[in-house]
């Protein structure tokens, strides 16, 4: 929220008071508390009809320094509230002397200057990364009589910013305000279905405001110099993160505010949809299967969306009679063929449902103030909403997807969770309306993907969740919502899936051609190695179905191609995904994680890498003229051998059976032996394709086994042009490992 008229003057209506020295300091064992008055204390008489600010610096992790800001601290506990992975088993350093209070944390040192105007710097070994001068923190009072406290961070010359969640604007964030409110409003404005309040900086550190509330950024805009981002009440908590690389930053976010989870290898596989306001019944679905198999098209997932519960009806869980007459034999006929089952559902129940009495009888479902179902008609009918954080309606909920999975159900898609009210109405727990907002689709996801692991085990439960917010990422994959089936809408996509994983999610995946209306066939054609180059990759559409032979024969040899690439990768891409799982690095990553130091790369939105070594280019034209970016070094590409020199800018034309797909200088690719289905033994029969070695350096290798442990660890080393391969880790007497020189 912007609160200035330009740079001098205030907005009409609007005062401000902030910090203008530090009073005095407690320097605790792990904490740092300081106390500042709204004006310079000249004499006894200046400490009355005035704020004193309470700032207390501590540390939840190493490496991660906490801040929090109050004015009055006599408020209720705030909830909901952000579940952070925090303890005190790492060492932290807190020195006050005449000059200065310090706290440390790893390499990041908060300093608080006590003399002269307020002055906060956060260090990185002696180094500036960003500060709060005088005139940063604001508690703010509008004409309204509504009051927010504000902080504004030092943004340095030439430093970018990423992350907020999945934004289709620009990939670099400055100069641009966003507002964190999760939104169900496609993918071509500002708004979003997934906000993080957390920026990734260019400068190797990152920043968490903490609160599922609604928090306003300016980034670069308001004050072109600084970050500001503000919240209203009467405190504000943030994080700062330190790295020093943005990889190390998300390891780091990613350690305070959740992993994601390890999702199964049949996920990574292709799903078909039914699509979502199409005809279908069982012969269509089965039309689809058969269409696939013999045109020989390996198919992982198929997803019946909306429609296979009555119009109406959504969601009683209930598969319509007419349309789908035995589910249970149905099911059974398609999982006899290999297929994983997804079925689409949300969290609002139809008056038209069974459920809805049984739930407002049972008080499972969000009330209004005299105590009435909260109802409107926008989406279904009458609809309700589940009420989660009422332990006993989660239960419900959960007994009621349980049957579906005894049915032989495999996953969910958990759509919605973004229009939900903060006018009126009552939680369970007494949650803020506010602040569970943003926070409801937490809870739905996580009542959904517990119960698919309760079952499955870890490892094995996968959904595909539209909403989320900070921490969101641990209940994977998401995808990136209703998107129009342009060229322009495939770039927007893009943008949000490399937001979304500057902001900490390691999977993500889009509907292919595009949802809303029906892609042309030149769009199709060139989103299809896009899909497949992502960690996941769905076939799905609003009005038209998304089979390939739907738009023209090259379409059907197109899909074949990627999709059996992609499962031929899955030695690659394994490893790739554990990296999600261990360390937080997603799966497809902006090009400023892997070459942070080359400044080329900074706005890069057209291109990313996935995994660390195979740089993807999507080509968004129908004639297939593309222009893409390499960074030092020698490249080649993947699908014709080409090599190519990097430190600039390539123009390529490409058909619809090619893509830029390069591989850096020095990596191994893993292939596997297998291109019909993602689950196999990846490392028998593999081939490590070695992409341009220098003589005398040594390439490691891991080889995944099947439930993301370590089969082997393979050195490699290049003896008289001939590549030599020795095991470091693990037992390879099984397996017949092919070393080939890549290109």
């Amino acid at each position: 929220m912007k609160f200035t008229d330009g740079h001098w003057q205030l907005r009409e209506g609007v005062t401000r008071l902030g910090p203008a020295e530090v009073e005095s300091v407690e320097a605790g064992e792990r904490s740092l508390t300081v106390y500042a008055p709204a004006k310079r204390i000249v004499h006894r008489g200046d400490t009355l009809n005035q704020p004193l600010f309470t700032i207390t610096f501590s540390s939840p992790a190493l490496g991660i320094i906490g801040v929090r800001v109050q004015h009055h601290s006599g408020g209720r506990p705030a909830r909901p509230a952000y579940r952070l992975n925090s303890g005190d088993g790492h060492p932290v350093k807190v020195e006050v002397d005449a000059e200065t209070a310090r706290l440390t944390s790893g390499g990041l040192t908060v300093v608080v200057g006590l003399d002269g105007p307020w002055n906060v710097r956060f260090e990185r070994d002696g180094r500036l990364l960003t500060g709060s001068a005088a005139g940063s923190v604001g508690l703010i009072t509008d004409a309204a009589g509504r009051i927010y406290l504000h902080e504004q961070l030092a943004l340095g010359v030439g430093e970018t910013v990423y992350g907020l969640g999945e934004r289709f604007g620009p990939l670099v964030k400055n100069g641009q305000v966003v507002d964190i409110w999760n939104a169900d409003g496609g993918t071509s404005s500002e708004q979003a279905y997934k906000n993080v309040p957390f920026y990734l900086s260019s400068s190797g550190y990152g920043v968490l405001v903490d609160t599922p509330a609604h928090v306003s950024f300016e980034l670069g805009s308001e004050i072109v110099s600084r970050n500001q981002f503000s919240v209203e009440g009467q405190e504000l908590r943030y994080y700062v993160i330190d790295g020093p690389t943005p990889k190390e930053v998300l390891t780091r976010y990613t350690g305070l505010t959740g992993r994601p989870a390890r999702v199964p290898a049949w996920s990574m596989g292709l799903w078909l949809s039914t699509s979502f306001t199409t005809d279908y019944n069982e012969p269509t679905v089965t039309s689809f299967v058969d269409g696939m198999a013999e045109r020989d098209l390996p198919l992982s997932v198929f997803h019946f969306d909306c429609f296979w519960m009555r119009q109406f009806h959504w969601c009683d869980f209930l598969w319509d009679p007419a349309a789908f007459p035995d589910p249970a034999g149905m099911l059974q006929r398609l999982k006899a063929r290999g297929l994983r089952i997804s079925l689409w559902i949300n969290p609002y129940i139809a008056q038209r449902s069974v459920l809805f009495e049984e739930g407002r009888e049972l008080g499972y479902l969000l009330k209004r103030a005299d105590g009435s179902v909260w109802q409107w008609d926008m989406w279904q009918a009458g609809m309700a909403i589940v009420d989660f954080t009422n332990p006993a309606a989660t239960a419900w909920f959960r007994s009621k997807l349980q049957a579906l999975i005894d049915l032989g159900v495999d996953c969910f898609k958990t759509d919605f969770g973004e229009r939900i009210p903060t006018e009126g109405v009552v939680w369970y727990d007494e949650s803020d309306p506010g602040r569970m907002h943003n926070y409801y689709p937490h809870l739905y996801n996580e009542a959904v993907f517990d119960l698919l692991r309760d079952n499955r085990g870890e490892g094995d439960a996968v959904l595909f969740a539209r909403s989320a917010t900070a921490g969101g990422q641990q209940f994977p994959v998401h995808w990136g919502g209703d998107c129009e089936s342009t060229f322009e809408a495939m770039a927007e996509s893009l943008r949000g899936g490399l937001s979304l994983a500057a902001s900490g999610f390691g999977y993500w995946s889009h509907d292919i051609g595009g949802f809303e209306g029906t892609p042309d066939p030149a769009v199709f054609k060139r989103w299809v190695p896009f899909g497949l180059l992502s960690s996941h990759s769905r076939l799905h559409g609003s009005g038209s179905y998304r089979v390939p032979w739907a738009f023209d024969d090259e379409a059907v040899d197109v899909l074949r191609s990627f999709t059996k690439l992609k499962l031929s990768l899955m030695p690659y891409l394994a490893v790739a995904a554990s990296e999600a799982h261990t360390a937080g690095t997603p799966m497809m990553r902006p090009m400023v994680l892997e070459f942070p130091s080359d400044p080329a790369v900074a706005y890069l939105d057209r291109q990313y890498m996935l995994g660390p070594d195979l740089l993807v280019a999507p080509v968004m034209s129908a004639e297939g003229e593309t222009r893409f970016y390499l960074p030092d070094g020698l490249w080649t590409d993947l699908l014709t051998g080409e090599r190519l020199a990097g430190s600039r800018w390539v123009t390529r034309t490409y058909g619809f059976d090619g893509l830029p797909l390069l591989v850096r200088q020095g990596a191994v690719i893993a292939f596997g032996a297998v291109d019909d289905r993602p689950e196999y033994d990846w490392a028998e029969d593999v081939e490590l394709r070695w992409f341009e070695p220098v003589e005398g350096e040594v390439a490691q290798v891991r080889l995944p086994g099947p439930n993301g442990e370590t089969a082997a660890v393979i050195d490699l080393t290049l003896v008289d042009g001939a590549p030599q391969s020795r095991v470091v880790e693990g037992v390879c007497e099984r397996y017949e490992v092919k070393v080939v020189l890549g290109g």
